[in-house]
């Protein structure tokens, strides 16, 4: 398990390694600059600014110094503020982490029990019920139901206050992000029980007079979520930044809106620690995702 761990932690720096540099040459590869926009900037002016962020060297000398001082801990200063980035990053990441939290918490307990649920009723009004909501879930986007909840409960009935960072009501966006993997953890818990629920080894324990709960939720549960926790592990990394849209339609002052705001301003340094971000993120929550297969199942083995 450790050689498996440290093999996967060299493959990790090394993905995040290529999506820096691919982040970083696209970004180039764009017409115009994080100066341009400013107004009644000379040539003199935009000129300085280049030098004094190293953006009139070579691409590939940049791209260097730019993981050089990464590597020792400095993330940059934005090219439009011209403060550090780490703080800005590390403030609104608690902002979506938390809102991600509730939301990916949400999402695997409900997804979980709505997918035993219908499992267990196959057929019966329980599971139909169930699995119109769960098309409806999967069908209709976040962007789609922030809108119809702010619009609803903010607005027109008023019984929700609109986001306000001094005092944040985090229900509507938790919702908006939840849906959708809430319903697609209780498809995927439905499909893997249902074919847990068939394998010898329950039959065998219920011939052996095992208790029905415990074969429900010790043997088929427990083997039919591995799927679940393959799924979980990239969408825990997504959600706990919090989606882009949601926080641009309930103005949360997340990671993603700052992430938006800085393509839009062409803010390269700003793009470029936000998606390295991103990425270490997503290595974590994939390798967490492999040890969770062990815990659940102790006969699976990595090489």
């Amino acid at each position: 398990m450790a050689k498996y761990i440290i093999k996967r932690i060299l493959l990790a720096i090394m993905s995040i390694i290529i999506v820096s540099a691919i982040t970083f040459f696209v970004m180039e590869l764009i017409p115009g600059g994080p100066f341009n926009k400013e107004k009644a900037a000379s040539p003199e002016v935009i000129k300085a600014l280049n030098e004094k962020y190293n953006l009139d060297k070579p691409v590939v000398q940049q791209y260097v110094i730019y993981m050089k001082n990464l590597l020792h801990g400095d993330w940059g200063v934005s090219l439009k503020t011209g403060r550090p980035i780490w703080p800005d990053i590390s403030s609104r990441f608690a902002v979506s982490a938390k809102l991600g939290g509730f939301a990916m918490l949400f999402a695997t307990i409900l997804g979980i029990i709505f997918g035993a649920v219908a499992a267990l009723t196959r057929n019966r009004w329980p599971d139909r019920l169930i699995v119109f909501f769960t098309t409806l879930g999967t069908a209709m986007p976040s962007f789609v139901l922030a809108t119809l909840l702010l619009l609803v409960f903010c607005i027109q009935l008023a019984v929700v206050p609109v986001w306000n960072s001094a005092n944040p009501n985090y229900v509507l966006p938790v919702i908006a992000l939840a849906v959708y993997p809430m319903a697609y953890v209780t498809r995927l818990t439905k499909t893997s029980m249902l074919d847990a629920l068939n394998q010898d080894y329950i039959r065998t324990a219920k011939a052996k007079g095992v208790p029905r709960a415990k074969v429900i939720f010790v043997h088929a549960l427990r083997n039919g979520l591995i799927p679940v926790v393959t799924y979980l592990g990239p969408q825990v990394a997504y959600i706990l930044t919090g989606s882009m849209v949601v926080e641009s339609i309930f103005t949360i002052g997340g990671l993603g809106s700052a992430f938006v705001t800085s393509i839009t301003n062409r803010d390269y340094t700003t793009i470029m620690a936000v998606t390295i971000f991103l990425a270490i993120l997503m290595v974590i929550a994939n390798l967490l995702t492999d040890i969770a297969y062990k815990i659940i199942d102790p006969r699976i083995t990595f090489n």
